[in-house]
């Protein structure tokens, strides 16, 4: 196992000779899933304990208590244009470990090509064809408890499948490493993701006749290359209290530490940058669920030049039916127009076997 690891390191370091790190790589793989999830800001690496954790902390498998547990999320984002889907399947291997496959989806259909609109210097609309840009990820998750009390481990295997109409695509490898410790009911978690530096190797086709129109446009021909995805990662605590066994409020908070250069977020470097998220759950009976949160906190200039602090506000409610949990999340509720807001349903299945 250790020769493995450092084979893929060894690898890594020698795509970053010659690759390019770019910020937002695989930005897709960061949006969040679930319903709970993004109802409460995706502040949820130390409290998720059910499937989803293959996404959001999968040392946190080991606390399935379903020997089978299916989930699924569809979620459309500006207005409908990008569809973003998730589904997983959990299973426990023993009473100390689990494991899950994933895969995560994000489309933009009917893109037009405009690349032969002009016909002898004329506009002809008929011209134009659509195409797809898609992202996918497949992952596989396993989780292990630890010989010391409340400790698990875990990580996730993903293969990225990038798609961008006939004209090109990419293929890409990483890992995610995780941690997760409950202690006097503080609930506590790291996730590591692409802690080995994911690689996107991307390659194009095209005709002679499409790289023609390419350059007697003024465009570049694109050519393949390696695009790297450096180190994230997102510390997390939580606690819940239970009231008189029927109520209970459950409060989280995370910090998202990004390493690909500076982004206009609350702790702002070249070298590290820092966004806080925070959520939080109200329960009743285990059966309903109200959820906030409050993420993606950024410095805003308006016109006369004067910065305010601006953030993307959720809601959203759960419902437990006995084996089915419906979760419902509205992302940025309160933003102004229809265009900002984001509906994300999501369903989890729990499956036991009988006797």
């Amino acid at each position: 196992m250790r020769r493995y690891f450092l084979a893929v390191l060894a690898v890594c370091f020698s795509f970053g000779l010659s690759a390019q790190t770019l910020k937002y790589s695989n930005e897709f793989l960061n949006i969040g899933i679930g319903g709970r999830a993004m109802a409460m800001g995706g502040s949820v690496i130390a409290s998720t304990s059910d499937v989803t954790a293959a996404y959001w902390n999968p040392a946190a498998l080991v606390l399935l208590k379903d020997n089978v547990q299916i989930a699924a999320m569809h979620n459309e984002q500006f207005a409908g244009i990008a569809k973003h889907d998730y589904g997983s399947v959990g299973f426990k291997l023993s009473e100390n470990s689990a494991a899950a496959v994933s895969f995560v989806r994000l489309g933009v259909d009917g893109i037009p090509n405009t690349l032969y609109l002009m016909q002898d210097g004329q506009i002809n609309y008929s011209l134009i064809r659509s195409f797809s840009a898609v992202d996918y990820a497949f992952v596989g998750s396993y989780a292990h408890q630890t010989q010391i009390e409340g400790l698990s481990v875990g990580a996730n295997a993903k293969v990225v499948r990038r798609v961008v109409g006939e004209f090109g695509g990419a293929w890409g490898f990483g890992i995610d490493a995780a941690i997760r410790y409950n202690h006097n009911d503080w609930q506590y978690a790291i996730m590591a993701r692409d802690i080995t530096t994911t690689f996107n190797a991307w390659s194009y086709k095209m005709s002679d006749q499409d790289k023609q129109q390419l350059l007697a446009t003024g465009n570049s021909i694109p050519t393949g290359g390696l695009e790297l995805t450096l180190p994230r990662f997102t510390l997390g605590v939580a606690k819940k209290y239970v009231i008189k066994d029927t109520y209970s409020i459950l409060p989280e908070f995370n910090l998202d530490l990004t390493t690909d250069g500076q982004r206009n977020v609350l702790v702002s470097s070249k070298f590290i940058n820092i966004d806080p998220r925070i959520g939080v759950e109200l329960g009743y009976n285990d059966f309903l669920f109200l959820r906030g949160g409050y993420s993606t906190m950024q410095r805003v200039t308006d016109f006369n030049g004067k910065k305010t602090l601006n953030g993307m506000p959720s809601i959203g409610v759960g419902i437990q039916l006995n084996k089915l949990a419906i979760d419902y999340a509205l992302g940025n509720a309160f933003n102004q127009g229809l265009i900002g807001m984001s509906n994300i349903i999501s369903l989890r299945l729990s499956i036991n076997r009988k006797g």
